[in-house]
């Protein structure tokens, strides 16, 4: 639990790296990173795992990599959305009581929940699974009318818009979050994209 949100909050921010359906090479795994830093200043650290294009091991994956890790003092879990390597679905509620860390997504844009479910059905076996998973996330909250969007699960909301807001140094999103994406990026292309 966070009782105060201090400047050099110890966090890790978690995004995955490109990947293509038409690329032998990209297209069963893409690369999981995890950004560690102490507030929006300091990288203390980075981690690295691989993860299935449209699978289930994302929750799994994200659990292993923060507990297995050296970094004990890891107060808080940033997630850029709650979808990864495609519909690899993301258990926030789970993560959280596996981690023992509070668990806050960030998103740019409000995710169509609705199109999301129907491509669900379209392409996927266990729709129903990934779509509870969907369901049963936190509730969605607009932290920037129509630019951010938070959902928080171990931590109270104020809190979780306090942690945003301490580790973003630049833009809208949290540093951890835009390291991880230009590091994840660049190990699947060749270079960092921008956030």
């Amino acid at each position: 639990m966070i009782r105060k949100v201090k400047p050099q909050i110890r966090a890790v921010g978690f995004d995955d790296g490109t990947f293509s359906f038409s690329s032998k090479i990209n297209r069963e795994k893409t690369v999981l990173i995890g950004v560690v830093m102490k507030g929006s200043q300091e990288v203390v650290g980075v981690l690295s795992r691989w993860i299935t294009v449209d699978g289930t091991d994302a929750t799994r994956v994200i659990a292993d990599a923060v507990l297995s890790s050296r970094f004990k003092d890891l107060r808080v879990i940033l997630l850029k959305g709650i979808t990864y390597a495609g519909f690899n679905v993301v258990d926030v509620g789970r993560l959280h009581h596996k981690t023992g860390l509070p668990v806050i997504v960030v998103v740019r844009k409000k995710p169509d929940l609705t199109a999301m479910e129907e491509a669900l059905r379209r392409h996927f076996s266990d729709a129903e699974e990934r779509i509870e998973l969907l369901r049963k996330a936190p509730p969605l909250v607009e932290l920037i009318p129509r630019k951010l969007y938070i959902q928080a699960a171990g931590v109270e909301r104020s809190t979780a818009a306090e942690v945003v807001r301490v580790t973003t140094k630049t833009g809208l999103i949290p540093e951890p979050l835009r390291l991880a994406h230009m590091v994840a990026s660049a190990v699947m292309t060749g270079e960092s994209t921008r956030e």
